[in-house]
C-alpha cells in the first residue's frame, strides 16, 4: 500500500483515471441536456401554443364543446389532455380523474395524474380563466419516460464500458511507465557496481527515448573522465616515481658521504629544483582540473582577441629572438569574445611555448587572430616538424608525448590545457596539417550581440 502511495506510476494512473470518470461524466451530461432536456422544452413550447390557440379559437362560452371535440376527434387521444375545473375546483370537461391542486401549483408542473382509469406521469399547465375557473392543457409523459429510462440505460452501460477501458488502458500506461523506468533502473544498478559499459536501451523516438539518449550520452562521458583519471592517476604515478627516486637517491647520496657543507648543500638544491618541477606539475593539473569544471565561467567578460593575443606576442618576441626564431603577430582590433582573460592568455602562451620548443632554431612561426568560417580564432603556425596525423587526436591527452620528444624537458600537459580552456569556453582545438609544420587553432564563438 506504502508503494502504492509514493508510486509516480500509479498516482499518474489515479490521475488519468479520474480524468476519464470526470471525461464520461461530462460527455453524458452533455448528451442528456441534448436529448431529454431539447424533448422536454419541446413539450413545454407545445402545450402552451396549444393552449393559446384553444383560447383564442373557442371564446369564452365555447370552451367546453371545443375541449369536448379534440377531445373525440381521435387526434393524438393517447397522450393530450385537457381539463376545465369550475371557480370552485369542479370539474367541467375534461379526461382527468384527478389533478394537482390549483392553489398550490405554478403555472407549469409535473405531476401524476389519473386518466383514463391509469395513473401516468403528465406535464400540466395551468392557465385561469378570464370568467373564473381553470383551464388544464397537458401532455402523458409516459412515452417520454420511457426514452428517458432508456437513454439513462444505454449511458450507465456506456459509463460502465468506457470506465472499464479507462481502467484497463491505465493499468497498461502504468506498466509501460515501469517498464520503461524499469530499463533506467536495472542499468543505473549495475553501474552503481562498478560497470560503467551498460547503456539503456533506446526505442522510438518519444520523451523517455530522449531521456534515455541523454542518460547514455551523460554514462559515456562519465566512463571517458574515468578513463582519463585512471590514466591520469597510472601517469602520475609514473611520473614521480622518476623525480621522487632521484630526489631520494641524491638525499641518500649525500648521506652516506661525507656530509660536508657543500655536499648537502647541493643536494638540498638539487632536491629543490626537483620538488620545485613536481609542484609545477601539480599546478598545470589544477589549471586542466579548473579549466574543464567551469568553475571560472562566472568570471567571463567581453574582451577583445586580437588585443590578448598581441600582448602574448609582444612578450614573447624577445623569446623568439633569443632561440633564433623569426615571430609575426597578425591580432587585429575589434574580435570580440566572452571569456576568462588569463585562462585564454596562458593557451596561447602554452601553444607559443610548444611552436619554439618543438619547431627549433631557424624556424619561423605566425601567430594570427581572426575569423574561421564564421568563429573567432587564434592559431600558431610553425614551419617545424608538425605532429603525424595519426597521432593529433592523442597529444591533447594527459601526459601524452610523442617518441621523439620524449628527450626534451616537458610533462605532456600543454595542450590539454589548451583543450581544456577551449571546451570551456564553448569552443574547440583543431590541429592541422601546416605544410610544412603544424596549425594549432583554438576555434571560440564569437560574443552575441
Amino acid at each position: 500500500m506504502f508503494k502504492l502511495r509514493t508510486s509516480i506510476a500509479a498516482k499518474l494512473v489515479l490521475g488519468y483515471g479520474l480524468l476519464g470518470i470526470a471525461s464520461i461524466v461530462a460527455v453524458s451530461l452533455v448528451f442528456y441536456s441534448g436529448t431529454i432536456g431539447v424533448i422536454d422544452q419541446n413539450i413545454d413550447g407545445k402545450i402552451m401554443a396549444q393552449t393559446e390557440r384553444l383560447l383564442d379559437n373557442a371564446g369564452g362560452g365555447n370552451l367546453q364543446s371545443a375541449v369536448t371535440r379534440l377531445l373525440s376527434d381521435g387526434v393524438d387521444s393517447d397522450r393530450e389532455i385537457f381539463q376545465i375545473l369550475d371557480t370552485d375546483g369542479s370539474p367541467l370537461a375534461g379526461n382527468l380523474a384527478s389533478w394537482p391542486s390549483v392553489a398550490e401549483a405554478p403555472d407549469m408542473v409535473t405531476s401524476k395524474v389519473l386518466r383514463n382509469g391509469r395513473s401516468a406521469p403528465a406535464r400540466l399547465y395551468l392557465r385561469p380563466l378570464v370568467q373564473g375557473g381553470t383551464l388544464i392543457v397537458g401532455r402523458d409523459l409516459s412515452e417520454e419516460e420511457a426514452v428517458r429510462e432508456v437513454i439513462w440505460r444505454a449511458l450507465l452501460a456506456g459509463a460502465c464500458v468506457s470506465l472499464m477501458l479507462t481502467v484497463a488502458g491505465a493499468l497498461l500506461f502504468r506498466r509501460s511507465i515501469e517498464a520503461r523506468l524499469g530499463e533506467i533502473r536495472r542499468t543505473a544498478a549495475q553501474i552503481e557496481a562498478g560497470d560503467l559499459s551498460p547503456r539503456i536501451p533506446v526505442t522510438g523516438n518519444d520523451e523517455f527515448a530522449l531521456l534515455n539518449r541523454d542518460i547514455n550520452r551523460m554514462l559515456d562521458r562519465i566512463e571517458l573522465l574515468m578513463e582519463g583519471i585512471r590514466h591520469v592517476s597510472n601517469a602520475i604515478a609514473h611520473d614521480l616515481r622518476t623525480p621522487l627516486s632521484r630526489i631520494r637517491g641524491r638525499l641518500d647520496d649525500a648521506l652516506r658521504h661525507e656530509m660536508t657543507v657543500p655536499r648537502l648543500s647541493g643536494a638540498a638544491h638539487d632536491a629543490i629544483d626537483d620538488i620545485d618541477d613536481l609542484i609545477r606539475l601539480f599546478e598545470r593539473l589544477l589549471q586542466i582540473a579548473e579549466a574543464e569544471s567551469g568553475m571560472r565561467g562566472r568570471l567571463f567578460e567581453r574582451l577583445d582577441l586580437g588585443r590578448v593575443v598581441a600582448d602574448i606576442g609582444e612578450m614573447y618576441e624577445a623569446i623568439a629572438e633569443d632561440s633564433g626564431i623569426q615571430l609575426t603577430v597578425d591580432a587585429p582590433d575589434s574580435l570580440y569574445v566572452d571569456g576568462d582573460r588569463n585562462l585564454l592568455a596562458s593557451a596561447v602562451a602554452s601553444l607559443l611555448d610548444n611552436a619554439i620548443k618543438y619547431a627549433g632554431p631557424g624556424a619561423a612561426i605566425h601567430v594570427r587572430a581572426g575569423l574561421h568560417l564564421g568563429d573567432a580564432s587564434i592559431s600558431v603556425h610553425d614551419n617545424g616538424p608538425g605532429i603525424p596525423a595519426e597521432e593529433r587526436d592523442k597529444v591533447t591527452q594527459r601526459f601524452y608525448r610523442l617518441d621523439k620528444s620524449r628527450h626534451m624537458p616537458g610533462n605532456g600537459l600543454g595542450l590539454s590545457i589548451v583543450s581544456a580552456t577551449a571546451t570551456s569556453h564553448d569552443g574547440k582545438l583543431v590541429l592541422e596539417d601546416g605544410a610544412p609544420g603544424l596549425v594549432a587553432r583554438i576555434v571560440l564563438p564569437l560574443a552575441a550581440g
